[in-house]
């Protein structure tokens, strides 16, 4: 059991770990905060999916023009389920490539290319920026996962 202990210390002194860590909380925290900005959005334009999440309006036939979609909800949903689409995969494949032993620096710029580019992404879909804004934000985030998993790939 000390040998297992002495490794999980030895990842926690890692400094690429120690940044990896960082910057996944960082783009987490981006996602979750994704899940506000919906729920303030349904609150504010009053547009709900589910009957029970219309109670506090009235009941029965009053409520039920409440169960609608609404455009700035629905480009919430759309930036959140984008989120869940790429910061997923940079979770496992980030995590692999901070494990494959990369250097500090290229490991850094890494990871803090694909988190201002999600965040970029977010306000590029929030604001809404015109294009190619937003589709630049996404490439860039996706390309950086990518070059982790071919370097992942070839290190292995």
């Amino acid at each position: 059991r000390s040998g297992e202990m002495a490794k999980l210390t030895q990842l926690i002194d890692n400094e690429v770990f120690r940044a990896y860590a960082t910057y996944t909380t960082i783009v987490l925290l981006k996602m979750m905060l994704m899940s506000l900005v919906t729920a303030y959005f349904r609150i504010t334009r009053k547009a709900f999916v589910n009957p029970e999440d219309t109670a506090s309006f009235g009941k029965g036939e009053s409520a039920k023009k409440y169960l609608r979609t609404d455009p700035d909800v629905e480009r919430a949903r759309r930036g959140h389920l984008n989120d869940l689409e790429n910061i997923v995969p940079f979770l496992g494949i980030g995590l692999l490539y901070a494990l494959s032993g990369p250097e500090l620096y290229t490991a850094l710029l890494h990871f803090r290319i694909f988190a201002g580019a999600r965040i970029a992404h977010t306000f590029a879909y929030l604001i809404p920026l015109p294009q190619p804004g937003r589709g630049l934000s996404w490439a860039v985030g996706y390309a950086v996962t990518i070059s982790m998993a071919y370097k992942v790939l070839t290190t292995a």
